[in-house]
Parts: C-alpha cells; structure tokens; sequence
C-alpha cells in the first residue's frame, strides 16, 4: 500500500500533466499545420480553436479539454475518496491549462477546465449554471458578461444542492482562478 503523501503527489502530478494536454494547439496543429498561439487572438482555448479551423476544431477542443479533466477526477475518485482530494485534482488540471510545460507555460483561460470540474463534481450546478446563463443573456445580450456571471452561481448552487462546504469553496477556489487569469490575459492583451 503506497503512503498518503506518494499518492497525494501522483494526484498533483497527473492531475497537472492532463491539463497540460492543450486541446485547441493539437487540434488547430492538425487541421491546419498553424501554430494557435500565433493566429486569431492568439489564445490557446477553444473559442480561438474555432475561430482559426471551425466548428470541428471548436468542438474537438471542447471534448479535449473536458474529457482530461474528467479523466483525472476519474482517477483521483478511485485512488482517493473525499471532495478535497477531488478539489486538489481539479486545481491542479486547471493550473496544467493555463500553463502547460510543454507550450512555454502559455495556455488557455480555463473555463472549459472549471465547467467540466463542476460538472464532474456537482452535475445540477451546470444545469443552474446553463439557465441562468440563457435568462442572463436575454436582459443584457453580452456574452462574455452573462457567462461570468453565470459561473459564479455554479459554487453556490453545488452548495444547495449538495450541502458541502469543502465542494463550495473549491469551486469558488477554482472560478476565482478562471476571473484573475482571465482578466489578466484581458489587460495584457490590450496593454501588449
């Protein structure tokens, strides 16, 4: 039987290595030879992927992108039980998307990454998330806005609906991420 701090660091470590896994440059690599960090908005996520090579590339990085952070709660749940371990898994698949090794530590804004963990970990709040979304968009017709707002009801909907602190505040943990680093990206790209 492996030790608690072995298994605790295989976690971290696959759980890194799968998000490193970057959907939209593989994908756009191969359906067009280019190099996404260079073409349309220059980010590595799944909006770029189909800007630059279409629906399929858009829907491939999708299925990239979540199916490798599913792939690591999956495995994270059979080695570890407990919601905490699942939160670790999950920050550290995010973390592996904005900064994959392998792309220079230059990857997407994670919010395929932090919509595929609250569906792994609470399935309704995605449900939540999807109509307040669309109810949202109708008032104020600003995509990006009624998507942001939407995601901050994911971790207080897991929290109704699963009465967990430690799942509620690992989601806001990780949409805390998402919004720092998505703004970030948003200032520099307008400053550079």
């Amino acid at each position: 039987m492996m030790n608690h701090s072995l298994i605790l660091i295989i976690i971290m470590l696959l759980s890194y290595g799968l998000g490193s896994i970057t959907g939209a440059y593989y994908i756009v690599k191969m359906l067009t030879g280019k190099d996404i960090r260079v073409v349309g908005s220059g980010n590595v996520g799944a909006t770029n992927a189909g800007r630059v090579s279409g629906k399929k590339g858009f829907l491939l990085t999708l299925l990239i992108d979540a199916g490798k952070v599913i792939l690591a709660l999956s495995f994270t749940s059979i080695v570890m039980k407990g919601e905490a371990y699942l939160i670790l898994s999950s920050i550290f698949v995010l973390v592996g998307h904005l900064f994959p090794f392998q792309l220079g530590f230059h990857g997407g804004k994670g919010i395929v990454a932090y919509l595929a963990s609250a569906l792994f970990l609470c399935p309704l709040s995605i449900v939540v998330f999807a109509i307040v979304m669309g109810g949202v968009y109708i008032i104020i017709r600003k995509y990006t806005l009624s998507g942001f707002l939407s995601m901050g009801t994911i971790p207080i909907a897991a929290y109704v609906i699963e009465g967990s602190f430690t799942l509620s505040a690992g989601l806001v943990a990780l949409f805390v991420i998402v919004v720092v680093f998505h703004n970030r990206s948003f200032h520099h790209s307008v400053e550079t």
